[in-house]
């Protein structure tokens, strides 16, 4: 099952998604981030640190989610846990599998991925 919940963190939109990310969860995911978008929000963290598994079809989400934000000259962000860490791993190892990693700024928490300054 796949919860997604939404918060705000001064000029970003936190989409906080647990759970697994397949082709049968990943359209939830992919209109919570049209509703952003609609809602006239164009910078948007993705915390996927509680995503256990995700598959290609999660993979697009990412990567359209990713062209719509940029379309709309705004910003996505992606939290993954390091590498080491147990708790969504599963996704780093899938982005790095497929060559996409280097298209996400990535963060290791929160914090991070909230703060104005860019990605390391």
């Amino acid at each position: 099952m796949l919860t997604v919940e939404r918060a705000e963190h001064g000029a970003w939109t936190v989409l906080r998604v647990r759970g697994e990310l397949d082709l049968v969860s990943s359209p939830v995911v992919r209109r919570r981030v049209h509703e952003v978008v609609a809602d006239g929000r164009h910078d948007l963290v993705l915390d996927l640190s509680g995503v256990l598994f995700c598959d290609s079809s999660g993979v697009g989400v990412l990567i359209a989610a990713r062209r719509l934000l940029h379309s709309c000259r705004g910003g996505l962000r992606l939290i993954l846990p390091a590498r080491g860490a147990v708790e969504g791993s599963h996704v780093n190892r899938v982005l790095a599998a497929l060559g996409v990693q280097r298209l996400f700024d990535v963060y290791p928490d929160l914090p991070a991925a909230t703060d104005d300054r860019p990605a390391a």
